[in-house]
């Protein structure tokens, strides 16, 4: 009896473990749930912060890329405008510069390959930035030449003038320099006559006129005053004839030709004229004849005479 009151008690307390198992089961489901989610955006988050991190960073690296090649095309701009500016101002550095023409060339050509890409990179950025500091270089140098041939410029300036000055001064015969001794030899003509002249019977008879229309030749007379430095022998003095219009009269047939001046110049002549100096002597008269194929125009005839290089003389004469 005591049995069997016992067992209903033992059936009516069963266990609770398996009826709450579910339930547990659930929650964690979606724990996990949860915290994978919980991961996702996190991990989204980060990423997008990256990316905004890197976009900025490009946005930046552009903008410098940018700022960089602008700061180049400036320097460039600026280079070629100091040299540009260099070579108009003085003819003698363009020389210097056109002989170095190819260099200089291949410079600015490999520079403007590079500013014509709108995506250059740094490198090639830096590559011009260095070839144009090599041309600023170049520059640099130009001013320091224009400097220096200013320089020279202004002694030959002054040279000259000195030199111009004691031709025309007297020059004593105990000159001790050389110079002075070659201005001090140059012949001087005076007295300086261009007559023209209308030639009749065949050429038998001269007749001095002053009609264009009527002139066959010219006949130029000058003097060559005592000098008592030049040596005794034969001098040539070569004659300028420039016609109304400024232009030289010249015929290689009748004697015309080129000499030089003093400094090396070419000076073309109408003719040569030779005369026998004795030193310390005079030349009175000296006569020659100009002839031309072509009519003589009205207007006036400028005549010039050179000896050794140097002008020693002029004259004219007016053809109505």
């Amino acid at each position: 009896m005591s049995q069997e009151m016992n067992q209903p008690t033992s059936q009516q307390n069963p266990s609770k473990g398996p009826n709450q198992s579910p339930k547990s089961n659930t929650n964690l489901i979606f724990g996990i749930i949860i915290a994978a989610l919980a991961a996702i955006i996190i991990y989204l988050l980060i990423d997008r912060n990256k990316l905004s991190t890197q976009n900025q960073q490009m946005v930046t690296t552009v903008d410098s890329t940018i700022l960089d090649r602008n700061t180049v095309k400036g320097e460039y701009d600026a280079a070629l405008a100091r040299l540009d500016d260099l070579v108009s101002k003085n003819t003698a550095l363009n020389k210097e510069i056109t002989d170095k023409d190819g260099e200089i060339a291949k410079m600015k050509a490999e520079v403007q390959s590079i500013m014509s890409k709108s995506n250059a990179s740094k490198a090639e950025l830096r590559r011009a930035h260095q070839l144009i500091e090599e041309l600023n270089g170049k520059v640099k140098g130009y001013e320091e030449r224009i400097a220096e041939l200013e320089g020279e410029n202004k002694n030959l300036t002054d040279a000259n003038t000195s030199l111009t000055k004691e031709r025309d001064s007297t020059v004593t015969a105990n000159t001790g320099l050389q110079q002075k001794v070659r201005l001090g030899a140059v012949l001087h003509a005076s007295n300086i006559r261009m007559v023209p002249i209308d030639l009749r019977r065949g050429g038998k008879k001269e007749k001095e006129t002053e009609k264009a229309k009527r002139v066959d030749l010219l006949r130029i007379y000058f003097d060559i005053d005592e000098n008592r430095i030049a040596e005794n022998g034969p001098k040539e003095l070569y004659l300028r004839v420039s016609g109304p219009d400024g232009k030289l009269l010249s015929n290689a047939a009748y004697g015309s030709g080129i000499t030089t001046t003093a400094d090396g110049a070419s000076l073309n002549y109408t003719m040569v004229k030779t005369v026998q100096l004795q030193q310390n002597q005079p030349v009175k008269d000296v006569t020659i004849d100009w002839h031309q194929d072509s009519d003589y125009q009205k207007g006036t005839y400028a005549i010039e005479i050179y000896n050794d290089g140097y002008k020693v003389g002029s004259g004219s004469v007016t053809l109505h």
